[in-house]
């Protein structure tokens, strides 16, 4: 797919090498050399060299420069990329010239995409008047503000629009929309993002897309095949250890156990943290499972603790597994008394009440069922964002049916999650797990009715009421929900937790 913009493209000699340098569009001021690296701006018909751009690196995305598709009708042509670093993760934003001339950005963040089109806007606050969480207006539209924290450019690539300092911290604000109206076969609820490395910042609007939506062609086909993975001896113990996907900030040794940070890269000294008492997951990782009509791969699992702020002494358990998909990225499989859930990060913010007991999001409304604090407690295996234990943030959970909603918020971010109660048998046979079926059983069946069930009786309730009560109390003497999927109270738990899913540095989309 061609793209014949009307403006007439630019080629000149790079200052640094003498490789010929092209723009074709007129919006853009700035380039990378492909040979050289070198940082190139246009001064009318001249190049001047300012400097030297760090090497890629290689993220393994299916994108890569000159590949094209389709947004709102318009074909499009990647011709830039911009590699950001912040505190738990890293993003990519690829330069659009679109049919039009005009330029747009396809933000690219852990196998989540938003297209944004920079637009105008009034005067803008500071960004530390941003407080995560808080509801602001922008050119009069109501957003949530979803994250706010420094980044940095750490690499580039192509002809771009706009060129950070490299290196230089600055800070960048996410808002999502609080709109109520179903817009999933738009892509979801808008995104605004603030990026405050000129000034005035600019303001970027746009929507969540699929890569499948956008008809692209042109892409790294043999991306994810030519992933040999890096290799590394675990830091504590000496064994020797795989990263098997490219954007993993966080990873455990097999061997000890440790968590090992890798957010800095594996050539120097590698930070790491002892666990106790290992947690076995039922669903071994590196397991593929067919699930909603995909192939996952349990790459991550993690245990986590949960505390209801009325009563500090109670303590819940329960776990959830990260599951890839090259060209889906991540969601979460949450394994809970109550209960399995298959949970994705949400583009667009809900709705909440005034007084947080309801929230609304593409046209349903949610009732909430719990309020709570999540610890992350133990982990395994590999993490897009930087995972340690201790992390702590504030959850709330809300359920419409089997349709699940639930958000977690920290000090800089704050992520909505929805997905929807599956029956154990369906994790089962997705993972082809026959012979714990029993094991993965949970609570699945359907409440007794007087009309369906003859033992229907007063006293027959009141019997099996004590049985359940002496079976609760002997299993919380000895179950710990620091390891297990259980309360440490003798009172069952009907929430929290059950709808889990952190996403941890995808705050950027």
């Amino acid at each position: 797919m061609a793209i014949n913009a009307p403006q007439r493209a630019y080629r000149a000699p790079c200052p640094g090498c003498g490789a010929p340098v092209e723009f074709k569009s007129a919006q853009s001021t700035h380039a990378v050399c492909a040979y050289c690296q070198s940082t190139v701006v246009r001064n009318g018909d001249t190049l001047q060299r300012i400097g030297k751009m760090a090497e890629l690196f290689d993220d393994h995305s299916p994108l890569q420069l000159q590949a094209t598709g389709t947004w709102q009708g318009q074909a499009f042509t990647l011709v830039g990329r911009l590699q950001y670093k912040f505190g738990e993760g890293t993003w990519t934003e690829w330069h659009a010239l679109l049919t039009d001339g005009s330029s747009a950005f396809l933000s690219e963040d852990n196998g989540a995409y938003v297209f944004t089109a920079t637009q105008p806007a009034r005067e803008l606050p500071e960004a530390e008047r941003f407080r995560v969480g808080a509801t602001t207006a922008i050119n009069g539209q109501p957003f949530v503000v979803a994250s706010n924290q420094p980044v940095a450019l750490i690499s580039a690539q192509g002809e771009l629009p706009r060129l950070p300092e490299l290196g230089a911290l600055h800070a960048v604000v996410e808002l999502r929309s609080q709109s109520a109206e179903a817009k999933a076969g738009e892509g979801g609820a808008e995104v605004l993002s603030l990026d405050y490395s000129t000034q005035p910042p600019t303001l970027s609007r746009g929507q969540a897309v699929r890569l499948e939506d956008l008809k692209l062609s042109g892409l790294r086909d043999e991306s994810v095949k030519d992933e040999k993975g890096r290799q590394f001896a675990c830091p504590n113990c000496g064994a020797s250890l795989t990263v098997q996907l490219a954007t993993s900030k966080t990873i455990t040794c097999g061997s000890c156990n440790s968590i090992i940070d890798l957010s800095q890269g594996i050539g120097g000294e590698l930070q790491h943290a002892s666990q106790d008492e290992p947690v076995k997951p039922l669903i071994a990782l590196g397991s593929t499972g067919q699930l909603q009509g995909v192939a996952w791969q349990v790459v991550g699992f993690q245990h986590r603790l949960g505390t209801d702020p009325a009563d500090p002494d109670e303590h819940f358990g329960w776990e959830e597994y990260l599951l890839f998909n090259a060209s889906r990225g991540f969601i979460f499989l949450v394994d809970s008394t109550e209960g399995w859930s298959i949970v994705k990060p949400a583009t667009g913010a809900p709705v909440v009440s005034a007084n947080d007991q309801s929230a609304t999001y593409l046209g349903t409304r949610y009732a909430l069922k719990e309020s709570y604090t999540a610890q992350t407690s133990y982990v395994l295996g590999e993490f897009y964002w930087q995972v340690s234990r201790g992390q702590t943030t504030t959850n709330r959970d809300y359920a419409s049916g089997k349709s699940l909603l639930s958000m977690e918020q920290s000090a800089q971010e704050l992520t909505w999650s929805v997905g929807s109660a599956v029956d154990s048998d369906v994790i089962v046979k997705a993972f082809k797990l026959q012979d714990q079926k029993d094991l993965l059983k949970r609570s699945d069946v359907g409440p007794f009715t007087a009309a369906s069930n003859p033992f229907f009786r007063p006293w027959v309730i009141l019997f099996i009421v004590f049985v359940l009560l002496v079976l609760v109390f002997s299993r919380c003497s000895a179950c710990d929900p620091a390891v297990e999927n259980c309360s440490n109270t003798g009172v069952p738990r009907t929430s929290g937790g059950s709808f889990g899913g952190y996403s941890g540095g995808g705050g950027h989309k």
